[in-house]
C-alpha cells in the first residue's frame, strides 16, 4: 500500500494536484510561511497546496533531502522563481489512514519568501 508520502511524491512528480482531495484528511491543518494563522480543514488545505503547486511546479522544483519517520517527513526543497533561488522545508504529518493531517512550510531567503507570497496571493485570488 502506498504511504501518504508516496502519494505526495506522485503529485509532485506528475505536477497534478487533483489527487489532493483524497490525500488530505478532513481536519488537516496547513501552516503557511507568510500567513500567521493556521488554515484548518480539508478545503483550505487543498486550496493552499493547489495554489502552491501552480506556483512552484514549473520544472525547477526539486526535493534535495528527506528525513522520514513512521508518520512524518521533513523534505528540503529548492525552486527558482524569477531568478530567485528559494530554499524551503515541507514538514508533513499523516494519520493511520495515510492522509495528510498537517503540512508546515518554511522558506528562505526573505526576498524569496516575498516573491512566493506575491505569486501565491495571485493564485488564491482566483
Amino acid at each position: 500500500m502506498a504511504t501518504a508520502l508516496d502519494s505526495w511524491h506522485d503529485i509532485i512528480r506528475n505536477g497534478d494536484a487533483s489527487a489532493l482531495g483524497s490525500l488530505i484528511a478532513d481536519d488537516a491543518v496547513f501552516h503557511s510561511p507568510v500567513v500567521h494563522t493556521p488554515q484548518v480543514g480539508k478545503a483550505l488545505v487543498v486550496k493552499y497546496l493547489t495554489a502552491a503547486a501552480n506556483v512552484l511546479l514549473d520544472g525547477s522544483f526539486k526535493y534535495l533531502t528527506e528525513m522520514v519517520d513512521e508518520r512524518q517527513a521533513m523534505l528540503e526543497f529548492q525552486v527558482t522563481l524569477d531568478d530567485i533561488v528559494i530554499n524551503g522545508v515541507d514538514h508533513i504529518r499523516w494519520n493511520d489512514n495515510n492522509q495528510i493531517i498537517e503540512f508546515k512550510v518554511w522558506v528562505r531567503p526573505l526576498k524569496g519568501m516575498q516573491k512566493l507570497h506575491q505569486a501565491m496571493a495571485k493564485q488564491l485570488e482566483t
